[in-house]
Parts: C-alpha cells; sequence; structure tokens
C-alpha cells in the first residue's frame, strides 16, 4: 500500500524532481507518481513522504537518493521501429545522399531510454552499408535503462513491430529473451546523459543530426525552451533536430526551421 501523498507534499517533491530531470507533474497527476514515489522512499526506510523530501533536499545523501528515484520514474517504453517512417526517410533520403559523397556524419540519440531507437538506425545504416562511417552516441538520464542498452537483451515487447528482414538477421530469439547482433551495440557509444545540464551536454560536441524523440512531452514549457536550446547549440549549421511525431516546436519559437520530407518532419538549424 502507497505511503499517503498529500498534494501539498507532492508539490515539493515535484519541484526537487523537476528541477533535477525537467519531468513534469501538474496537479492533477498526484496519482501517476505515488506508487513509484512511494515505492522509492520505502526501500530507502521512509515512512512518512513528507520526511523522504526533507532527506532528498538537505541530507548530504539525498543527491543520490534523488537520481534514483528519477531513475524510477523515467518512463523507459520503447520498441524497435517506433514512428519508422521518419527514420527511413532522414537514413534513406537524407542521411544517404551525403554520404554517398564519402562524407562522415555524427548522431545524437539524446534521451534513448533502453536503446531500441539508436539501435534502430544502427540497422538501418547498416542494412545500407553506411554504419561503418556514422558515429552514433545515444544518451539516457537512466544508467538501469543504459544498462540494458549496452548489454543488447530485450523482451518480446520491444520486438513487436519489426518489419520483413530484421528477425534473424538482426536480432535473434532465445527463448523469452531477444538478443541484437552484438556488432550493433558495440556501434554505438552509450553515455549517461541529463538534458537538463547544458555543460555535459557541449561536452559532447557538434552533430549533424540529434534525436529527441517522445521526451519533450514530459516537460513543462520553459524546460523544453531550455532544453531545446541545448539541443539546438549542439547541432552543426544544417543540422537537423528529430521529435516524436505528437510533438511540434512551432509555439516555442525557436531558431530552428521546420521542413517537411516525405511525409515526415524535420527542424533545421539555419546555417
Amino acid at each position: 500500500m502507497s505511503l499517503p501523498l498529500s498534494p501539498q507534499v507532492f508539490a515539493i517533491l515535484n519541484g526537487l524532481i523537476e528541477d533535477r530531470a525537467g519531468l513534469h507533474y501538474g496537479p492533477n497527476d498526484v496519482e501517476i507518481g505515488r506508487d513509484k514515489i512511494s515505492d522509492r522512499a520505502e526501500a530507502a526506510g521512509f515512512d512518512s513522504l513528507l520526511d523522504y523530501y526533507y532527506f532528498l533536499r538537505y541530507d548530504p545523501g539525498g543527491s543520490a537518493e534523488l537520481d534514483l528515484l528519477v531513475d524510477g520514474l523515467v518512463v523507459h517504453e520503447t520498441y524497435f521501429f517506433r514512428e519508422p517512417d521518419q527514420l527511413e526517410v532522414l537514413v534513406r533520403r537524407l542521411l544517404a545522399r551525403r554520404l554517398s559523397d564519402d562524407a562522415t556524419v555524427r548522431i545524437w540519440c539524446a534521451a534513448c531510454a533502453t536503446g531500441e531507437e539508436p539501435l534502430t538506425l544502427a540497422m538501418m545504416l547498416a542494412d545500407l552499408g553506411l554504419l561503418r562511417r556514422v558515429r552514433i552516441v545515444a544518451s539516457d538520464i537512466s544508467e538501469r535503462a543504459l544498462v540494458r542498452a549496452r548489454s543488447g537483451e530485450f523482451t518480446p515487447r520491444a520486438v513487436r513491430s519489426l518489419p520483413a528482414g530484421i528477425e534473424g538477421r538482426w536480432i535473434l530469439r532465445e527463448g523469452n529473451r531477444v538478443r541484437v547482433e552484438a556488432s550493433l551495440a558495440s556501434a554505438i557509444e552509450w553515455r549517461r546523459m541529463n538534458l537538463l545540464d547544458g555543460a555535459a551536454i557541449a561536452q559532447l560536441g557538434r552533430f549533424d543530426v540529434v534525436l529527441a524523440r517522445n521526451v519533450l512531452i514530459y516537460f513543462g514549457d520553459d524546460t523544453v525552451r531550455r532544453v531545446v536550446k541545448s539541443l539546438s547549440d549542439a547541432l552543426l549549421p544544417a543540422g537537423l533536430l528529430l521529435v516524436g511525431a505528437s510533438e511540434s516546436l512551432l509555439r516555442y519559437g525557436t531558431s530552428l526551421s521546420c521542413e517537411e520530407h516525405g511525409g515526415a518532419f524535420f527542424y533545421r538549424k539555419v546555417a
């Protein structure tokens, strides 16, 4: 049974969570966060969420515990070839054209969860013989998710939307487990990264393409503006930012221009 969580205590806990990771919960979201916050607090030895807040806020060990709480709150729900049309246009039309000139490209998957998105990109690029000329960096705030990504092992739920020709070539089933061909996972640089940490993002260098798909929906408007600014700064001139199909940057007044290619939308950094 969950510990009692009043709206007032939820509000101050939410403030800590949003400051650390950008995750935003409104006043009507108490039910969404209660169980996970309560489970983490009890695991840490607390029987009061107000006491848990004071520990997170003021105790020397609070920062490390807040990271564990955030890790439990982050949504890791994803799967291979999610929203594939946009990725197909990126790889087959936009990147293939550039890589035909013997160039190299850097791609950053900025909120990769358990890694299905960057691994999907790696499969698409490998099928065209282009992976060796692409450097993929994949990051997430959750170390737990990155452990799964690095392992290359997944549950059957992750492969519920595979196109023909992928299973048996890049993905193998072993009982109730699914394994990705080892060369794909090793071709990706996996990094733990908080998208609110602008200084750490700057240290990654510049990219031709940044993917931040289906992550901005968990942020408040001010955090979206802050994160998009950092992601835009990480782009090379004329670089592309990809967001999810249900996300739009038009109302945030960014300096990026919106383009349509093959029915998919991209945001380009003005050169």
